[in-house]
């Protein structure tokens, strides 16, 4: 790869901004070997020492990964290129976005009166309405509402918090398989990720003591509709976690409801399980719109500082528009009603699609939520094998880190009549070949 890119640079920082350059501009691609340490010194004329503190550099930033005797390469999925999804390809129907329904979606009515002038919210950031609508909407499930505030989404507050709390090289342990743009977000922040096993009812506790024990000082997961997997937690299962994160005090617990009011399993939340440091946080893009960049959050005192210190000083405040607009959504009732459909509608899809698949001995996982995991022996060639009956899925490499291959079938706009169709198709295209294709 060496010959292919030219890495150059006298310093540290200039080696290191040279190695990011490359694999921003695709010239150095996810696995590729950077030079060892010494023959790269040797190349640009500097010390072995001046390498080694640019890869450190790198490393701490998420950018490259070292294997022991396998070298410093490039990260699968390296911090200055977030993994996109392929383009779907013309004429096939897609089941890889993971998108809602947009008939079970409202239209989307701005306020008719726009907030006055020039002026800003610094004061008072949020809407007094909306901070007491969501009070209502978090306090059945057992969620404490003392302390409330807003981001522009999940991905904006985990990033805002985690920054806050952790420094370059700390540790955080994620969902393995995981949300891919979460598992791109860590290391973007230059902290590393501690894979910690699922199964049906989510996270494993074994899985993330171990994690814990590893140094891991914040922990992301989800409760209900884990994606890709669909686990959901068990009365059980949250309290083995709560046992488990209770011996680590001050490790922060993000807990993600991502798909809150249209999930069909109920919330078994450890955010009133006595943590010390903790936070709930719902968005409503799966159920009012995916254009809405809004979410609620629920947390201890000191993370509401945290938070909306940093805030504070970066965009401020969440858009009264926005917030305006999230209300009258929250509280029409004919909105209620279509979440309530679409709460029903998506777990009979995704219940359809398991029972087909089942039906013709191809196992899944989807306890809750809007997808199917599927393991499989070879992705590509199942993704490809699809593809040539019409179909469009994602391939598990975008979500898993230490965790077997599979695929993952999003079933929010798949009719029960067309998972009859597809799970044909998939056991057609497991059975074309036993000794490359497996289910």
């Amino acid at each position: 790869m060496a010959t292919q890119y030219a890495i150059s640079g006298t310093t540290a920082k200039g080696i290191a901004a040279s190695v990011e350059r490359g694999v921003a501009e695709g010239a150095l691609g996810p696995e590729a070997a950077l030079p060892p340490v010494r023959r790269l010194a040797d190349e640009l004329g500097v010390s072995p020492g001046t390498v080694a503190t640019a890869y450190k550099e790198l490393r701490q930033r998420g950018i490259v990964v070292t294997r022991g005797r396998g070298g410093t390469v490039v990260a699968p999925a390296p911090a200055v290129a977030s993994r996109r999804p392929p383009r779907v390809p013309e004429g096939l129907r897609d089941l890889a976005g993971g998108h809602p329904d947009p008939a079970l979606l409202p239209g989307l009515v701005p306020p008719s009166r726009l907030s006055p002038g020039a002026r800003s919210h610094r004061s008072a950031p949020r809407l007094a309405r909306l901070e007491e609508a969501v009070r209502d909407w978090l306090r059945p499930d057992g969620v404490p509402v003392e302390q409330v505030t807003f981001a522009h989404g999940t991905l904006d507050l985990v990033g805002r918090l985690l920054s806050v709390e952790l420094r370059p090289g700390d540790a955080v342990a994620m969902e393995d398989p995981g949300y891919h743009h979460l598992l791109d977000l860590v290391p973007a922040l230059g902290l590393r990720i501690v894979p910690v096993a699922v199964d049906d009812e989510g996270m494993r506790p074994d899985a993330l003591r171990a994690a814990l024990r590893a140094g891991a000082r914040a922990v992301v997961y989800s409760p209900r509709a884990q994606n890709p997997y669909g686990g959901c937690f068990s009365v059980a299962r949250r309290d083995a976690l709560a046992e488990v994160l209770r011996e680590e005090p001050d490790v922060l617990a993000v807990e993600n409801d991502h798909a809150s009011s249209v999930t069909d399993a109920p919330l078994n939340s450890l955010a009133g399980a006595g943590l010390t440091r903790w936070v709930h946080v719902r968005t409503v893009s799966k159920f009012l719109g995916t254009d809405l960049r809004w979410a609620a959050a629920a947390c201890d005192a000191t993370t509401l500082a945290r938070h909306d210190g940093l805030l504070l000083l970066t965009s401020g405040w969440v858009s009264h528009l926005l917030q305006e607009t999230v209300l009258g959504l929250m509280t029409d009732a004919g909105t209620r009603a279509l979440v309530a459909r679409g709460r029903e509608t998506y777990a009979l899809r995704r219940e359809a699609l398991a029972g087909e698949l089942a039906g013709r001995g191809i196992a899944s996982h989807g306890a809750s939520g809007m997808n199917l995991w599927v393991p499989v022996r070879d992705e590509s060639a199942v993704v490809n094998g699809l593809r040539s009956y019409g179909w469009w899925v994602a391939a598990g490499a975008r979500f898993r880190l230490s965790a077997g291959p599979g695929v993952r079938i999003s079933t929010a706009g798949l009719e029960p009549a067309d998972a009859v169709r597809l799970a044909s198709d998939f056991a057609a295209v497991l059975g074309e070949s036993e000794a490359t294709y497996g289910g």
